[in-house]
């Protein structure tokens, strides 16, 4: 198969903090609604931080408690999300031979909640009360196997792991798997479920965290000169992606066309990032180039923007950098500010949110940003959500711990 063949996004699904499905996501975020709020469990109490973003429909509302009680968390929201996808794609038992579909759905931490918690019973109760679905519950390809068992998915289950770049890495892999036709069909996106003690303890240790807890709504300040560190969120993100030829021959319904993929490593530190923004605007040249875009091809950014005071800065000289001039005409949003971070699921999400920008022509506003940085020098979507003009192009960016860089490119599909 050409390394030409295009690639089409015919299903979205997600479960976020904003929404237990895509549609209510869309809602909030054009409305600029966040999910972040104080948390509410005991826990909590005596923790340096105390908000945070939990999904807005908890996934034992939509999944069978039986089903249910032997997936981690990360695996529920995952197959909440996919089962979403599946049916906003058409696609039924008969739609897709399992030989030709495959999965993959990624995660920063995995099965995190369910190692913690075995622990305490393993010290507290004993070894006899470990529970049987542990090491199946806290594998970092839980979710992927979960989905791919669901779909009868037998071209391929993959769990591509790179902290907060992992849901956009895996639909950067989908896009091979689908060029190199090893499957026809690619169920792709991220979750994560890591709102725990323990990684809020080791995040706040690291002074990554926003300790805004009196106002959690206006925490999570992308760009804003007030921002002091990104909200841990959790949620779930999944695409359904095909070839247009498999498309076109069971007449699928269309949102976008994923165009590209770069990725870049910055190869500088664990968790901060290179400052100037190179590797990060490499992985933006590279998918613009694998897209066949031009800078002025581009009308508009899906920031990472996790309001953090160094990344969002470095990732503005990114952007500086891979589209030159023709930055000034690109309108930017960041919608962690409505989210908080979800971590490996946030790819994937801000992915979906792309291409309903496209699908829609329409961008959400960056909630909380009231005092623009002036390093950024970004024309971000502040107030109300900005319209896109017929046939644009758009990136989405996803940077990781370890100095991943990934970059989405999508195009609307005429």
């Amino acid at each position: 198969m050409s390394d030409r063949t295009r690639v089409l996004v015919t299903g979205l699904g997600a479960t976020t903090p904003v929404g237990g499905d895509v549609a209510s996501t869309w809602d909030a975020l054009l409305a600029a609604r966040s999910g972040v709020r104080r948390l509410p469990y005991d826990w909590a109490d005596g923790l340096p931080v105390q908000i945070g973003a939990p999904v807005a429909v908890e996934p034992l509302e939509v999944l069978d408690r039986v089903e249910a009680r032997t997936l981690d968390r990360a695996q529920q929201l995952a197959l909440v999300a996919a089962r979403e996808a599946w049916r906003d794609a058409g696609c039924g038992e008969a739609s897709v031979e399992p030989e030709r579909l495959a999965v993959v759905v990624a995660t920063g931490i995995g099965g995190v909640l369910t190692l913690l918690d075995q622990y305490d019973v393993l010290r507290e109760r004993g070894a006899r009360r470990v529970s049987p679905h542990t090491v199946p519950m806290l594998m970092p390809n839980g979710p992927a196997a979960t989905v791919g068992l669901e779909l009868t998915a037998r071209a391929g289950v993959h769990a591509p792991v790179s902290a907060c770049a992992s849901g956009a890495e895996a639909i950067a892999l989908a896009l091979d798997l689908l060029r190199a036709g090893r499957a026809d069909v690619v169920v792709a996106g991220g979750t994560e479920a890591a709102i725990h003690p323990l990684p809020i303890a080791g995040f706040a240790a690291m002074r990554a965290l926003s300790t805004r807890d009196g106002d959690p709504q206006e925490a999570s300040r992308p760009y804003d000169k007030g921002r002091d560190g990104f909200v841990l969120g959790e949620g779930a993100a999944v695409v359904v992606l095909e070839t247009e030829e498999h498309a076109r021959a069971r007449g699928a319904r269309v949102y976008a066309e994923l165009a590209g993929a770069g990725m870049s490593a910055d190869a500088y530190h664990v968790a901060a990032p290179e400052p100037t923004g190179a590797g990060a605007a490499r992985a933006l040249s590279l998918a613009m180039r694998d897209a066949g875009l031009a800078p002025t091809d581009v009308a508009h950014v899906n920031a990472h923007a996790t309001s953090t005071p160094l990344g969002d800065v470095a990732e503005a000289s990114a952007l500086r950098k891979a589209l030159g001039d023709a930055v000034d005409r690109v309108c930017v949003t960041a919608t962690k500010s409505c989210t908080g971070h979800l971590l490996g699921a946030a790819g994937a999400l801000e992915a979906v949110v792309t291409v309903l920008s496209l699908h829609n022509r329409q961008v959400p506003a960056t909630r909380n940003l009231d005092d623009p940085d002036d390093e950024v020098a970004l024309d971000v979507v502040r107030m109300s959500p900005r319209p896109l003009p017929p046939g644009a192009a758009a990136l989405s960016n996803s940077f990781g711990f370890g100095g991943h860089n990934v970059t989405l490119a999508f195009r609307e599909f005429a």
